[in-house]
């Protein structure tokens, strides 16, 4: 990898830690891309690997899907900032709403950060009140009202995960551990009268793939309002992946306010924030809550996840790359328990992750306990099978339509041979 060893140590000089992005410091450096199609991503050192990263989440249709490709280069040939409103935006909105029967005013953006930033201002302006619930585990983007940690206890406010943020402004965000209703309800409880809302990952997919256990979702429903708060549902992810609904069709539970990203963009630039009227109807210039962007509802964007939820609703693409995921969760499985190797594989629609732990994985701190140090051997070893997989037990792995029986049967033989060697090291945990 000599290419990529290079182009890192010039990148070191430019950017802060040599990416721009911390997800993207692989050691001992990340390869460098020349290309990707399909299923496929292409280094800069001549290797073709099959992608289950598939850009943490929004390929769904994999890399230069045609079809989105075909819609993008139309607009590009029209132009591609107007500054103005047109069509295609109304389109897009009027596909999200058609499954997401909560979102009745929605407003696009271009991160899944900015997505749940406004739906957190939206939930303060809403009720004027400050505080907020997170989850230990959940992430929801990079701003300052959600990089927060746990305190000492359930009970306090959180503390910061990053410096540069005030701790007057981490002082309104309180963190319970996910999937525990009963240390939630005590915060709502403590906070009465002065919290705004509860904002969660219906899937805690940036700790590795957890799942909500059987009544958090619908709990955390009758908690808010019990106490007379927002319930934001944080579906960057999960909408249009688990289902065309995201977890409020697949769980049965409706949130106040829904955040959205990654595939609504088609692999470009993107977020939405949107809710029932009253809510959103809080919202500049209708409203006080400021919201505004040069880039919010960019005609490449429109174009590309327009054209990708076309393709989800015309063609079995959301099935297939669900089987793609359980074919490869069960070998896994299999092969680890043959091989006497300790994990724990949680796995749902086209999405998995595997645990190098015996013990059951149920939130932060089930995973923070997991062996890293064994599955960034894992990883690397996969890497040398040309075969990439989410680089941090941190992150989920997501597979696409475009992944064939040849991906899948290659990365199963891939699995085989590095769990089988594997087997040899310590998986205690």
């Amino acid at each position: 990898m000599d290419k990529s060893k290079n182009f890192f140590e010039e990148a070191l000089k430019l950017f802060p830690g040599g990416v721009n992005s911390p997800a993207r410091a692989l050691k001992p450096y990340p390869f460098f891309i020349e290309k990707a199609d399909g299923s496929k991503l292409y280094s800069v050192d001549g290797k073709g690997y099959i992608d289950y990263c598939l850009g943490f989440g929004p390929l769904i249709l994999g890399h230069r899907n045609r079809e989105v490709l075909n819609a993008v280069t139309e607009q590009l040939e029209r132009d591609w900032l107007y500054g103005a409103p047109y069509e295609a935006e109304i389109k897009l909105a009027k596909k999200i709403m058609r499954y997401f029967s909560t979102v009745e005013m929605i407003r696009f953006v271009n991160s899944g950060t900015e997505a749940t930033m406004n739906a957190v201002r939206v939930a303060r302006g809403y009720t004027n009140r400050s505080k907020v619930i997170k989850f230990e585990g959940n992430y929801h983007g990079s701003h300052d009202n959600v990089l927060i940690k746990a305190g000492s206890s359930a009970l306090t406010f959180g503390m910061p995960t990053s410096e540069g943020i005030l701790k007057d402004i981490a002082a309104h965000t309180l963190v319970a551990p996910y999937n525990d209703l009963e240390k939630t309800e005590a915060i709502a409880k403590k906070y009465r009268g002065n919290l705004a809302a509860v904002i969660v990952e219906p899937i805690a997919v940036n700790m590795g793939l957890v799942l909500p256990e059987k009544e958090f979702l619908k709990g955390l429903r009758e908690i808010c309002d019990k106490y007379d708060a927002l319930l934001i549902f944080d579906e960057v992810v999960t909408g249009f992946r688990l289902t065309l609904g995201g977890a409020q069709d697949y769980y049965g539970v409706k949130a106040d306010l829904t955040t959205l990203g990654k595939i609504i963009g088609g692999g470009f630039p993107i977020g939405a924030f949107g809710g029932r009227r009253e809510y959103m109807e809080k919202v500049a210039p209708l409203g006080k809550v400021h919201n505004a962007g040069t880039f919010n509802a960019h005609p490449i964007s429109m174009a590309a996840g327009l054209k990708t939820i076309e393709v989800l609703e015309e063609t079995n693409a959301l099935k297939k790359a669900s089987r793609v995921a359980e074919e490869i969760a069960k070998d896994m499985k299999e092969t680890a328990e043959c091989c006497k190797i300790n994990v724990e594989i949680h796995q749902i629609a086209s999405m998995y992750q595997v645990f190098f732990s015996r013990k059951e994985i149920k939130n932060y701190h089930d995973v923070n306990a997991a062996n890293k140090e064994m599955y960034q051997r894992y990883h690397q070893m996969m890497m040398d099978e040309e075969v990439y997989m989410a680089p941090s037990q941190f992150e989920t792995c997501f597979t696409s339509s475009a992944h064939s029986d040849e991906d899948v049967n290659k990365t199963i033989e891939a699995l085989d041979d590095v769990l089988r060697k594997m087997s040899g090291g310590s998986s205690e945990n």
